[in-house]
This record gives C-alpha cells, sequence and structure tokens, in this order.
C-alpha cells in the first residue's frame, strides 16, 4: 500500500500490526523520498546501509509475536553527533571526522535499537553542533553542506539540529533525535514547524554524543506530533551508569500525560521580556495565548526573567571551557584513522585545510576554547555558579514558586531569517536559554506563521517536570491546530500567507 503522507507513529504500529504495511516497506519509501526530494534540502548527512536488513528482522519479529514496543519497525533518524557503533559515521558534521566510526552505540542509539527502531540514517547539523564560529550560518557544515528550511530554501533551518528538524518537517522519517545546548532542539523545531522536546538534564543519557557542555548538553526527540515526540521520549530516557547524571525518569510512558484536557485550570506564566523582538512574532503569540486561554488555563501575565543578555557571558565561559575538557576526552578515544586527537589538532587541520573547512567563516570559538584553563579555574567556577542562580534560583525556579505557575510560555525563537553565509545568523531574539542554562525542560510546538514562516510556542518548566509539560503542549496543540505541511521546495516568495 502507499504510505500515507505525515503518518503518526501510531498510524504506522497499526498498520504494521494489521498486516498491511512492514517495516521494509517504510524504509524503502522514506529511502526514495529522500533520494527525490534531499537534494533540495540536504537534510541527510547519510543513510544506514543496513536499515533494510535491520527493518527485516524487525518484521520477523512481529510474524513471530515478538513486539518490542510502540517503536518496533519505525525508522528514526540521528543527528550526526550521535554514535552508533555501525556501518555508519559519527562526524559532528567535520571533515577532520569524514569517515571516523565509533566503536561503540550511544546509550541512546542502543535504547532506540532496544524498543524496536530502525536507525534509518543520520541527519546532517550545523559543525560541531554550532560551537565553531561566532559568524556560523546554522545548518552549515563542512562535511555536509548547508541544509535548508523546509518550508523556504532559501531560509535557515535553525540550528545545530538542523537536518533533524527538515528532515522530520518535509516526512523523510516519521520523528528524529536532536541534541542541544542551547536551543539546538527547540530552535530548528520552532523553525521547521515541528515539536521539539528539550529533557531535563539527566533524564536522557549523554554517553556517545559529542560532547559542547556537561553542564547543559541533552539529547532529545523531533516529531511532528507531540504524541510521536513523547513515545520517542519513552524510547530513549532512562539511567546509565556511564553518565552520572542521569537517574530513572518519573515516568516511564510520556503518553499518559496526552490530555487534551491538560490545560485547565494549569497557570502558564507569560514571559513577556523574552517578546519584543518582532512585532509579526508577537501577533502568533497572543494568538497562542487566546488559545490557551480559551482552553481554560490561567495565564499570568508578566512574569519576567533574567534576560539574554545578563546570562550569556556566563554562559558562554561555561560552554566554552567545559567544550575543551570534553571534546578532548571525546577526540582522545578515537583510534589512529583520525586524524585529530585533541582540540588543538582540530585547530590545525581546520587552518591547513581552511579552503575546504572555513570557506565561509572561521573557528573563533575553537579557538576561545583552547584558551580556557580547565574545570578548577576559579573563573569557570563562578561563571557556573552565576547561571545557575540566574536560571535556577532567580528564573524558573523563583517565578513557578512566586507566581505559583505550572509552566512558562514564549516565543520559541525568530522567524527563519535568510541563510547568510558571510555575515551569519541573524538572530534576534528567543527564549531557549532559560531552559537551556537552567538543565530543565521545554518543549516547543508550532504556535503559527509569519509570512508563510513558521514561529513556535515553548512551554519551559520546573525540573523533572517533563510529563506535564508534554501535556501543555499536546492540549494547545490539539485546540491550536497550528501546523501546515510545507509545500514544494521552493525560495520564500514575498506576499506569501
Amino acid at each position: 500500500m502507499d504510505l500515507p503522507k505525515e503518518a503518526s507513529i501510531a498510524d504506522l504500529a497499526r498498520l504494521m500490526a494489521s498486516g498491511a504495511l512492514r517495516s521494509v516497506d517504510l524504509v524503502e519509501t522514506f529511502r526514495q523520498r529522500i533520494a527525490a526530494e534531499d537534494g533540495a534540502f540536504r537534510s541527510i548527512a547519510f543513510l544506514n546501509p543496513d536499515a533494510l536488513e535491520i527493518a527485516r528482522e524487525r518484521d520477523r519479529e512481529r510474524a513471530a509475536g515478538r513486539v518490542r514496543g510502540p517503536m518496533h519497525g519505525v525508522p528514526v533518524l540521528l543527528k550526526d553527533n550521535i554514535a552508533t557503533g555501525d556501518a555508519m559515521m559519527t562526524t559532528a558534521g567535520s571533515l577532520a571526522l569524514d569517515g571516523v566510526r565509533a566503536g561503540a552505540d550511544s546509550h541512546i542509539a542502543r535504547r532506540l535499537r532496544g524498543s524496536g527502531a530502525v536507525l534509518l540514517g543520520k541527519t546532517n547539523l550545523s559543525e560541531w553542533a554550532n560551537f565553531r564560529s561566532t559568524r556560523s550560518s546554522s545548518g552549515w557544515s563542512s562535511r555536509g553542506g548547508q541544509v535548508r528550511n523546509a518550508y523556504a530554501t532559501d531560509r535557515s533551518p535553525g540550528g545545530s539540529s538542523s537536518g533533524s528538524g527538515v528532515a522530520v518537517a518535509r516526512d523523510f522519517a516519521p520523528a528524529a533525535i536532536g541534541t542541544e545546548t542551547d536551543g539546538s532542539i527547540v530552535g530548528p523545531s520552532a523553525m521547521n514547524s515541528v515539536t521539539g522536546i528539550k529533557p531535563t538534564l539527566g533524564l536522557v543519557s549523554r554517553t556517545g554524543i559529542v560532547p559542547i557542555a556537561a553542564s547543559q548538553d541533552t539529547a532529545g526527540p523531533m516529531a511532528r506530533t507531540v504524541a510521536d515526540a513523547a513515545v520517542l521520549l519513552g524510547a530513549l530516557a532512562g539511567p546509565d551508569p556511564d553518565d552520572p547524571v542521569t537517574r530513572p525518569p518519573p515516568e516511564e510512558d510520556f503518553t499518559r500525560f496526552l490530555d487534551s484536557g491538560a490545560l485547565q485550570g494549569a497557570r502558564i506564566g507569560v514571559i513577556r521580556n523574552y517578546c519584543g523582538f518582532h512585532e509579526a512574532v508577537d501577533r502568533v503569540f497572543e494568538g497562542a495565548l487566546q488559545v490557551l486561554a480559551d482552553a481554560e488555563a490561567v495565564i499570568v501575565d508578566e512574569v519576567a526573567m533574567p534576560s539574554r543578555e545578563a546570562i550569556r557571558p556566563h554562559e558562554i565561559l561555561v560552554m566554552r571551557t567545559e567544550f575543551k575538557i570534553g571534546l578532548n576526552a571525546w577526540l582522545s578515544a578515537l583510534g589512529p584513522e583520525c586524524p585529530v586527537h585533541s582540540l588543538a589538532d582540530l585547530i590545525r587541520f581546520n587552518l591547513d585545510n581552511a579552503d575546504r573547512v572555513m570557506p565561509w567563516f572561521g573557528q573563533e570559538q575553537l579557538i576561545a576554547a583552547e584558551e580556557t584553563d580547565g574545570a578548577d579555574d576559579p573563573a569557570y567556577l563562578k561563571a557556573l555558579a552565576t547561571c545557575r542562580r540566574l536560571t535556577r534560583e532567580n528564573g524558573i525556579d523563583r517565578a513557578i514558586g512566586e507566581f505559583r505557575l505550572d509552566a512558562l510560555v514564549a516565543p520559541t525563537s525568530p522567524v527563519p531569517w535568510a541563510i547568510d553565509l558571510v555575515n551569519g545568523d541573524n538572530r534576534l531574539g528567543g527564549s531557549s536559554g532559560l531552559a537551556a542554562v537552567s538543565g530543565y525542560p521545554s518543549v516547543t510546538v508550532p504556535a503559527g506563521y509569519v509570512a508563510g514562516l513558521p514561529v513556535g510556542l515553548s512551554f519551559i518548566g520546573g525540573a523533572w517536570r517533563d510529563g506535564p509539560l508534554i501535556g501543555y503542549a499536546h492540549a494547545f496543540e490539539q485546540a491550536a491546530r497550528a501546523r501546515v505541511p510545507p509545500g514544494p521546495a521552493r525560495p520564500w516568495q514575498p506576499g506569501c500567507a
């Protein structure tokens, strides 16, 4: 049978359970779709040559009566900074790691395989998860080129999980995995009109993921609906003895929060000082607040948070310090086939191959990270403490306690800007830093469009409140019905509705 466009994970499970569809049919269909369409978007880094055989095994298991769970036989894409111990590379988008394969699966790849999911391939990303240059173009990597927005090919896809967001929006897979240090799940999700969940730090293991900052890094699901993202989060979440911040999740089945009435009586705080960067985004946001009110949420207006400008100087020192520590450990563990084994090696490789690696922008972040002084540096320790105070005690925790809130809301990110490889991203505003720096959860869901370009709404909550946030986001999604699938591949056209 023909695969329905934008079929949900539940739809695919029902079709496979009925015998109308096999996992191998899904893999073949998505491969064909990618081959036919992804040339315009460059969202896929490479496909898994073993995907069909894995799908056949899942079909044999189903025929024998063994169904591992709701992800059984469902193809999933992984961002190309997540290790897989198979024929696929793990490159973080860098030519320095082109051809390099990990020796083992990441913890989340093992969990996905255990859930019955089929690892379809890996997605392109902003090189080194957008931590190379201060003038980077989101979605560009020296290995994979420039990812392009699912709704307009001359517009930014957001970063750094660019390919994951675009691939899900274009229906190259029902869901994908992204990673976030600050905005790298929620940003590309919002800018490609899909749902992204940035979990509480420790809900999902980081073992086997190319690091930026241990105090902020996490992986999370990206999907077209909150329900699909919730199913996938259930497959990812769980403790890992090799990642000391992980712990058993408060709940194993996040789909139990999928209640269309979840907003009734919920106290939702509006972060007004995270608005105002674009009047058209503000109009979409006001419409979203009306949807929340109509769903009988209690809107608590004018909740102020520490500004991005107050947080960022401390955050960037933390990120640079932790990046050097984490990347040196990652690269030192790679085999002799890898040409770099330290951050210093990487900087030299980029200089030696500047015509291919740095044709548009440099490596200022890498150089600044190399100059940091390690985890015992008093300046780093002070910056880390300041980050947590601003975003936790003086931020989310204070607001939730003072106003008795269940969640906070704000626009996720700007309207997708025009791709500019020379000047870099034109990011006007957004709200990702609050949850990212605190390590607390956030969920972005499509809220509407500005001239045909997507805008997202973020729900932000306290630590380990991932489940309730999923419920509020789902209830909003069901009430707003805001998402419109992308049209044919083409540049943005003035006058689009």
